[in-house]
């Protein structure tokens, strides 16, 4: 038997790993989904579950605003004395050569419980991490910002933290500018036997993208470099099937083994499009000479790798269909930088469903009325149930398949100017220039109608049902692959942000009056295998 990479897919970046007893959790990026921070668990590092999601309240994370892509990077989740700690980045900028990037600290002594109020901690780069020495000492880690020049990446620094004090203090010590790959970033520490190990994400974030590490005998170093650097990448093979592999943290098992976790991508094509965005994979590390290597027996990582020996606990069956008949919502929904509350979101207002208040546009970063779960595998059929009874064109309420406020393909009820024509429209938007299917299907009649969306790899169909227990196109065949990371940066006239992945979900928008509302009775995602 094996674990299959990667061990979370569809949208998981940047992992950070600990062990606590015979628990292991790992934590990924968010940027502008809210709550922030997934957390997944697992007893055998080949099954896991997304237990909690700890940046749940605006005092802790204020996303609204934000641009695609930034808000909550490379979190770096650690464990020291009964405590856990979550160190973030919130990005509150990317264009221009300044990036605001303040990183935070939040603690708490139950992972599935509420987290503290933040700490602020520094604003000088990102991906910040913290170490915990063994004299007690904890020292914050991140990436240094440089404005200069066009620098952007300026190296890994390093300053003590206070858990009396609450705050960074003492000396900013500069520890390395990083290898000939460049552009370090996402940088851990660790002791292990005479050494103390920095490792760092380089190579930028796609294709070259690479785990560089290097030890010293000091914590401050200087830090000599793996002679067979990179410690993982698949940058040299590009018919691997896990592409993009970098930015990871190391653990130990408690029988003693080691493993890597890394983010990873799995494109269309020979280093093409990744629908599914930037997940996270696993690997088995063997030590040699006081340097770490993978038992893949190079750099690149497998599509599989034996079990750990670890008691397997076996995943469960995940729920296929969503009644909104509860009085909460399943753990994969997440929403656009705003929290969901009943304010726009109601399970209360209707039994037995789920009603959204339209509020502002697809394109807005302050308050959207929408609710997705990532896409998880190639082949998906996603399907909803709604009324809805629009008055005006502005009022729409639908099934969408998302990215960014600049890629998406939607499918959607709306009205003519005086109400007295409703139907089926679409809108695909792509680098922000949207395309319209407009009145494909005439719907006044009907009060509660079906919408599908069958993504195939880069193809997406929409359907719907009025009644009659049998689907029919809606439209007509669409591009799904400007749904990527990869698609949006190629597509655009100058570099965007693009560190998120694909998203099937509802939405609603009034854009006259932000009061009008659509209930959605179910939900339903199937992946095809």
């Amino acid at each position: 038997m094996t674990i299959q990479n990667p061990i979370l897919p569809g949208f998981n970046p940047d992992p950070s790993i600990i062990r606590v007893g015979d628990d292991y959790y790992i934590a990924t990026s968010t940027f502008e989904w809210f709550p922030g921070v997934q957390i997944h668990h697992s007893k055998d590092l080949k099954n896991w579950k997304l237990v909690t999601r700890p940046l749940n309240r605006i005092s802790q994370l204020d996303l609204k605003g934000c641009p695609d892509s930034c808000g909550v990077w490379a979190p770096c989740l650690s464990y020291d004395n009964g405590v856990f700690y979550l160190v973030y980045s919130n990005v509150r900028s990317f264009d221009g050569v300044w990036k605001d990037t303040p990183n935070y600290l939040v603690t708490t002594t139950d992972i599935l419980g509420e987290w503290s109020e933040p700490i602020y901690l520094s604003s000088r780069g990102f991906d910040g991490s913290l170490f915990h020495d063994n004299n007690g000492k904890k020292w914050f880690l991140n990436m240094l910002v440089d404005h200069r020049n066009g620098l952007f990446f300026g190296g890994i620094e390093m300053q003590e933290y206070s858990t009396a004090r609450k705050k960074l203090i003492g000396e900013v010590h500069y520890l390395t500018k990083g290898t000939s790959l460049g552009l370090s970033e996402g940088a851990h520490i660790y002791q292990k036997d005479k050494y103390y190990y920095l490792l760092l994400a380089e190579g930028g974030t796609e294709y070259g993208h690479a785990i560089s590490i290097g030890r010293s005998t000091t914590l401050f170093g200087p830090y000599e470099f793996h002679p067979e650097n990179p410690f993982v990448s698949a940058k040299e093979d590009a018919t691997n099937q896990l592409q993009k592999a970098g930015h990871g943290d190391l653990v130990q098992t408690q029988n003693g083994d080691w493993y890597v976790v890394f983010l990873t991508g799995r494109p269309l094509t020979e280093l093409g499009n990744c629908t599914l965005g930037r997940e996270t994979a696993i690997e088995e590390v063997y030590w040699k000479n006081g340097w770490p290597h993978l038992k893949s027996g190079s750099s690149v990582p497998r599509t599989a790798i034996p079990e750990t020996g670890l008691i397997l606990v076996p995943k469960e069956k995940p729920t296929i269909r969503i009644q909104f008949n509860d009085k909460k919502l399943p753990i994969d929904f997440q929403s656009l930088r705003v929290p969901i509350n009943e304010e726009w979101c109601s399970l209360s207002q209707r039994k037995g469903y789920l009603r959204l208040l339209g509020r502002e546009s697809l394109t807005s970063f302050h308050s959207q009325s929408l609710l997705a779960r990532r896409i998880q595998s190639f082949h998906v059929k996603v399907t909803v149930a709604l009324e809805f009874d629009p008055q005006h064109f502005q009022h729409m309420a639908g099934l969408i398949f998302y990215y960014n406020t600049g890629h998406y393909h939607y499918a959607f009820m709306t009205a003519n100017s005086d109400g007295s024509k409703q139907y089926l429209s679409i809108i695909s938007c792509d680098n922000f220039k949207m395309t319209f299917q407009e009145e494909l299907v005439a719907i006044t009649s009907h009060e509660k109608i079906q919408l599908q969306g069958e993504m195939n790899k880069d193809q997406l169909q929409f359907f719907y049902n009025l009644g009659q227990d049998k689907f029919k196109p809606l439209g007509t065949l669409l591009d799904a692959s400007i749904l990527s990371d990869d698609h949006v940066r190629d597509g655009s006239d100058r570099y965007r942000p693009a560190f998120t992945g694909s998203f099937a979900g509802i939405c609603c928008q009034d854009l006259a009056q932000n009061e009008h509302y659509a209930d959605f009775e179910w939900f339903e995602y199937r992946e095809i295998s």
